[in-house]
């Protein structure tokens, strides 16, 4: 009778034990289980999907200083491209240089306003010529803000019976205002001024 209550507490005691290793097995495993799924939580709060023509396009949060010469030089080319590329068409004209203006301080809109008051857009419209840009570089130096900028471009200035190619070089400065609709970058072009703008070539059309 002794010997088979020893048996019995013995037995008792391997499954005390093993029900003990069950369940710290059972603890590890759910402590992992939660610590992995906090984990795919964070990384894909870092992610961004963006729905564009029908897909859904992955994109990642991250600091904006990360991106800031990405954003910069974007910025300048957009300027660049609005307040440079004109046509033989007022209203494309006056609404390229309005969206330019919205990411430039007074500097540009001194320059607009010169080069309306000396004739330049109404000849491009009288001449039925029109004007290209190509950026070829932008240098933005974000060691020191606001930050300074240099921008290498070529234009083309396409008449009836020739295409003359010039040489452009501008620079200034970027500050920090506000994003919106109209200026999407959160940048505003201060001092910005012409370096270079000379003639490189003259094409006759055929």
């Amino acid at each position: 009778m002794f010997t088979k209550m020893k048996n019995i507490d013995t037995a008792f005691k391997y499954v005390r034990g093993f029900t003990l290793l069950v369940i710290i097995c059972c603890a590890v495993i759910c402590c992992y289980t939660v610590s992995r799924s906090f984990q795919t939580v964070s990384r894909m709060q870092d992610k961004i999907y963006i729905l564009a023509a029908g897909k859904a396009l992955e994109a990642y949060a991250s600091d904006r200083k990360d991106n800031v010469p990405v954003e910069a030089r974007d910025h300048i080319k957009t300027f660049h491209q609005f307040f440079f590329t004109l046509d033989p068409d007022d209203k494309v004209i006056k609404t390229h240089v309005t969206k330019a203006l919205y990411l430039a301080d007074e500097s540009a809109k001194r320059i607009y306003d010169d080069l309306k008051e000396n004739g330049f857009y109404s000849g491009i419209i009288s001449g039925n010529m029109s004007q290209t840009i190509q950026i070829d570089s932008v240098t933005v130096d974000t060691r020191d803000y606001p930050y300074r900028f240099k921008c290498f471009s070529r234009q083309n200035i396409i008449r009836t019976t020739s295409i003359l190619k010039r040489s452009l070089i501008t620079e200034g400065s970027l500050r920090n205002v506000s994003r919106s609709d109209n200026n999407p970058h959160g940048f505003l072009i201060e001092r910005f001024n012409t370096i270079e703008n000379r003639d490189l070539t003259v094409e006759n059309r055929k």
